[in-house]
């Protein structure tokens, strides 16, 4: 089961994991992904393929250690508002504590967010009651500041349900904009001193083109579609991103972490599989990107595979962009 990790191969090859979250805690590199099903089930845009019902931690002590499943840290059966769909998580850690920030639908069908906590990075994890009030759509990600202030940054279309909330109220029939009006953005809220909770409404933040125009909902090369991850580098906040159906990650930065950011490029050129997500995290003097594919499962969707890779920056603080292929 443990494996030393390779550049843009498998992390762990005895289950299909997705959607990694990589932080440093204690010292090692600690990644919460989650756990895609082996089924045969169909696909479809909603994202009915995406079943996952638990969540596993990996971890390693380094680049050059085996990576250690901790095994199962979270199921759905042990949340109560939840019904199905454990999507992509992230962790944070504040006030002695971990935090596991989750996305699953309520018995309503409608994707909410939940946080379960643990004394131990590698978990289990236990999960609060209800899901955060004020909650909705999917890819939570956490960003604790230097100030010790965290921010809380999610949202997707499609499956993720983003468009639903353009009124600020579920609007099941609601579709997304115009290809010529501005995008729909990720959207970012203050979280309380607990972590548990919103500190007021979440507002949706604004990408723009190096002209300060809104990037338009039609331009699929550079538009938002899931998967927000921010972190810091020289002063400078990176929103980066999937941009579904062009199947990129892409970047954008900002002074402010609430926004608005300015579009700067792609990180990764698409992989093998329809979805990309990711995230980026800073280990001893190397930048990392972990990010899945499809691979191992030869190109089934729900199948997928976390991997991780160096990213680089320019002297002028761009991102060189990577092929996971070369």
């Amino acid at each position: 089961m443990n494996q030393i990790p390779k550049p843009n191969q498998p992390l762990v090859t005895h289950i299909f994991t997705a959607d990694p979250s990589a932080h440093v805690f204690e010292g090692k590199i600690y990644i919460y992904p989650s756990h895609d099903l082996d089924h045969d089930r169909p696909s479809n845009d909603n994202g009915d393929q995406y079943a996952m019902e638990d969540y596993h931690v990996l971890s390693m002590d380094n680049l050059a250690s085996p990576v250690v499943d901790h095994g199962q840290v979270l199921h759905l059966k042990d949340i109560p508002w939840a019904s199905k769909q454990l999507w992509a998580p992230d962790a944070a850690y504040k006030n002695d504590t971990y935090y596991l920030f989750f996305p699953a639908r309520d018995h309503d069908g409608i994707f909410r967010i939940g946080v379960a906590t643990s004394s131990s990075p590698a978990g289990p994890f236990h999960p609060q009651p209800t899901y955060m009030e004020g909650s909705y759509s999917i890819d939570p990600a956490v960003l604790v500041d230097d100030d010790n202030q965290a921010y809380i940054y999610f949202g997707g279309l499609w499956g993720g349900q983003l468009e639903k909330w353009q009124t600020g109220n579920f609007e099941p029939e609601a579709t997304g904009p115009d290809a010529s009006a501005p995008a729909l953005g990720p959207r970012v809220a203050l979280l309380s001193e607990d972590m548990l909770s919103f500190q007021g409404a979440p507002q949706e933040i604004t990408i723009v083109d190096e002209n300060g125009k809104p990037i338009p909902a039609g331009d699929e090369d550079r538009r938002f579609f899931e998967g927000p991850w921010v972190h810091k580098y020289n002063g400078w906040y990176y929103l980066s991103y999937s941009t579904g159906t062009t199947h990129k990650l892409v970047y954008a930065v900002s002074r402010n972490p609430m926004g608005p950011y300015t579009f700067k490029g792609t990180i990764l050129t698409p992989v093998i599989g329809w979805t990309t997500h990711h995230s980026i995290v800073r280990f001893e003097d190397k930048w990392c990107l972990f990010y899945h594919d499809c691979s191992l499962s030869g190109g089934v969707n729900h199948k997928r595979s976390v991997k991780y890779t160096e990213l680089h920056y320019n002297e002028d603080g761009t991102i060189r962009t990577i092929d996971p292929y070369a």
